[in-house]
């Protein structure tokens, strides 16, 4: 198996890593509450889905 001849400097190394970062997350928001949630989908704290109720929301037992 060939090897490399010179070692990768760190500014040629970081060159080539620039196009590997993350991107932030598009958040939208609930139609029908207005908190914050992915697009597309259910929103985590009414449990609605394009205006339609998809889920019922748990109480928390104490």
């Amino acid at each position: 198996m060939p090897l490399p001849k010179h070692r990768t400097s760190r500014a040629r190394r970081n060159q080539s890593r620039t196009h590997k970062k993350t991107e932030p997350l598009d958040i939208s928001v609930c139609s029908h509450c207005g908190e914050a949630k992915l697009p597309h989908m259910i929103c985590k704290a009414c449990g609605y889905y394009n205006d339609r109720l998809v889920m019922e929301k748990k109480e928390k037992e104490s």
